[in-house]
This record gives C-alpha cells, structure tokens and sequence, in this order.
C-alpha cells in the first residue's frame, strides 16, 4: 500500500496488515505526515476482508514511538490556527485508533514514551521485547496527558500506577511494565518479530465475527454504566450465531477438523 509519506509504511502480509513508524533517525517520532498516514493504514485493513488482524511497530530496534516530532512544532503549530489544524488531523487518528473493529497489536521494541505510548495503549494486545522502555514524561514539560490517554492508562494499570507513572515521569523497564498490566507479554528482542507473528496466525484462524464481537463487548464493559451500546453487544451476538461461520464451527467440532472462517 503506497502512503502519502514515506514516514509511514503498511503492508499486508496474508491475512495481517503491517504498519510501520517509519521515522528512525528521530526515534520514529510522529510527524503530522505520520498522523495522517496512520489513520488511511488503519481505515484500508479495516475495510479488506482478508485483513484479520493489525499490528503497529517501529522502524528499527530503538523505539516503537517515542512521542511527538518536536521539530515540527515551529512550523506546524507556530500559532494557534495552526494548532488547530494539527490537533485535527492528529485527533482523528486516535479516533481511528479507537475505532478498528479487528484486533489491533502493538508490537514494541526500544522507547514507547508519552505520545507513543498513547498510541501502544489503544492496541487491544501489546507484546514488547526485553529491552523496552515506556514512560510519560508530561510533568517534566507542564503539560497535561489528554484524557483519553489517561483513561486508556487508568483501565491497564488502575488509577494508582497510573498516578506513579504520571506524577514521577519515570521510565518503566519491560518487566515492570508487564507488571503492572501496561503490556500483555515480553519476550527476548531476538523473538519478537516471530512472537507476534505467530499470536497473529493463531488469530487468522479464528472466527472474525467472534472476535470483532469480542473486542466491542470488552470495549463496552468499560464504559460507564449509561453510556454502553447494548443494542450493539446483541446485534454482533445475533451476527455470530446466523453466521455461515457458526455452521461451519459447529460441523468441524462434529468433524474433528480445523474450521475455515471466512467472516460472513
């Protein structure tokens, strides 16, 4: 798939779609270009049918992301005008980020700071090598976490890590990470190309519609209580169980064979 900036990269590779940060010499920092490119990667998996699942990595072995590319700020945010318009094309995809119905990987290695960070969180599984490094060093530039950050990194961490990592801006190693719940596995550096490669097979394997359906009941159950799309939780359950997938779920286990998901 051709971007509009080299600084982004997606490819689709059988049934997963690979974006990559594309920046390495300012430790695949996002540009604007970046944000941009991030939001069309995501929208065209998210609309081929043979795309089950979505990974994000970073160029190189020193960082996912290390947050935003500073250097842009002169131009790109000079004044508030222009502010505003980087905060609209940067906002939306987040919005995209939050958006994707098919599981979404982040796959991390070297430094996941602030902005990037923010982006790793919005992943539904985050797998990273042994030598990441993740923080948010907001309190050392006063400057305030967006909301939605802080509340991806309340529901991962609970609101008392959340307010150590915030208030310290210290830097977390891998292992603490996992710890706390901010990344679901680490593995040596050496594995973990071939980790997420194999977690993504598995998933081509399964039910999409199980686990579209899947993703969206989680994504409601944190919502506050008023605010949850139960017609939504039923119409993905309804979907599932008048599926051609379900027939062939069923006659497989009868069959003692692997099932063929096609996603309808």
């Amino acid at each position: 798939m051709k971007l509009d900036t080299d600084k982004m990269l997606a490819e689709k590779d059988g049934a997963t779609g690979w974006i990559t940060f594309n920046n390495p010499e300012r430790r695949n920092a996002m540009s604007l270009e970046m944000w941009a490119g991030l939001e069309t990667a995501l929208a065209a998996f998210e609309e081929d049918p043979e795309v089950r699942a979505i990974v994000m990595k970073g160029a190189g072995d020193k960082a996912f992301v290390s947050g935003a590319d500073i250097s842009q700020f002169a131009e790109k945010r000079a004044n508030a005008e222009a502010a505003a318009a980087y905060a609209e094309t940067s906002e939306s995809a987040r919005r995209k980020l939050s958006s994707v119905t098919k599981p979404l990987i982040g796959m991390i290695r070297g430094f996941c700071m602030g902005g990037g960070l923010g982006i790793a969180m919005k992943a539904d599984v985050r797998i990273a090598s042994a030598d990441s490094i993740f923080g948010i060093p907001a309190a050392r530039l006063s400057i305030a976490y967006s909301f939605d950050n802080v509340r991806d990194l309340v529901n991962l961490v609970g609101p008392s890590f959340a307010k150590d990592i915030l208030f310290s801006a210290r830097r977390l190693t891998a292992d603490e990470a996992l710890r706390i719940g901010l990344v679901n596995r680490v593995v040596p550096a050496e594995e973990l190309e071939q980790t997420v490669r194999d977690y993504v097979g598995a998933l081509a394997d399964n039910a999409p519609l199980s686990m579209r359906a899947s993703k969206a009941t989680v994504n409601e159950v944190i919502r506050d209580a008023a605010e949850r799309d139960m017609a939504l939780i039923e119409k993905l359950g309804r979907d599932c169980f008048d599926s051609q997938d379900y027939a062939e779920g069923r006659k497989a286990f009868m069959e003692k064979r692997r099932p063929v998901f096609k996603g309808a």
